[in-house]
């Protein structure tokens, strides 16, 4: 929640991501005797997310959809339909669930009657149950493998690789928004506390494999690729300073020990630094 504004349309976007969701790997295999790998969630293979084996409600799955519920569609400056869900998550590994900080920056239909945090700042104990919304739309538009394909191969440069990633339009959905909007729900649809949402881990796997296969589409240019770090440092100050390959990236309490503070400039590959990954 804290770090929010200094890792979105920012230069450390794609980094910081990147280890987040090692230090989540990490987390789940030094203290949950994980045996396996971060899973990505493969935005283009379902055209259907609510009969996929990610929310079909299985004990494989990432759970169900929310209970329906009839509300209106998600708030994003325009129209968007509404699923078939809405309600709480009460089907699969993660029925039941409760979730405690924020909303800060809900997009939820506010006739749902989300419960507001009892703290301005949302650190507030606010016990509530997981709500998704999950839909077909953005699958069906802007996560097409069509669409994913030519992200990758239309864009040389980082900047223009991570920025029209996250920016949104009018008119169209940004492939980053598009995946967590494809949960929506409550805390799914809210950039503050979107990783209490359990398939958050899975969205940002795909991106950081999004990023691994758009450094590795060209053989000539994977070393300039690799190296490439471009943007801001807060995405509420247009005016923010240049972000440096050299700026610590921080997780605080939540890094591996002895690894808070890493260099972006260590984080560039799957295969150097702290990293050893590819993805298939």
């Amino acid at each position: 929640m804290n770090m929010t504004p200094s890792v979105h349309s920012t230069a450390n976007f794609m980094h910081w991501h990147r280890y987040y969701i090692w230090a989540y790997e990490t987390a789940l295999k030094t203290e949950c005797e994980y045996k396996g790998t971060q899973p990505y969630w493969n935005w283009g293979k379902y055209a259907n997310l609510t009969t996929s084996p990610i929310f079909n409600g299985d004990e494989w799955s990432m759970g169900g959809n929310g209970d329906y519920i009839k509300h209106a569609g998600g708030l994003m400056g325009r129209p968007i339909p509404a699923g078939e869900g809405g309600g709480c998550v009460t089907k699969g590994p993660f029925g039941n669930l409760t979730i405690s900080l924020g909303p800060i920056m809900s997009t939820m239909d506010p006739a749902l009657g989300i419960k507001a945090n009892p703290q301005r700042d949302g650190y507030g104990d606010n016990p509530r149950c997981l709500r998704r919304d999950v839909n077909n739309y953005f699958a069906t538009s802007s996560l097409r493998p069509t669409e994913l394909a030519t992200h990758i191969t239309s864009n040389s440069a980082i900047g223009k690789f991570q920025d029209s990633l996250q920016a949104d339009s009018g008119t169209k959905t940004a492939i980053h928004s598009s995946g967590h909007f494809s949960i929506w729900g409550d805390p799914g649809g809210d950039v503050y506390v979107s990783p209490g949402e359990p398939t958050f881990w899975l969205h940002h796997g795909q991106l950081d494999r999004h990023w691994w296969m758009w450094a590795n589409y060209l053989e000539g240019e994977v070393r300039s690729r690799l190296s490439m770090y471009e943007g801001g440092t807060n995405w509420i100050n247009p005016n923010s300073a240049k972000g440096r390959p050299t700026d610590a990236q921080w997780l605080n309490v939540l890094a591996p020990t002895g690894k808070d503070g890493i260099a972006s400039n260590q984080l560039f590959s799957t295969t150097a630094g702290p990293f050893c990954y590819v993805y298939a």
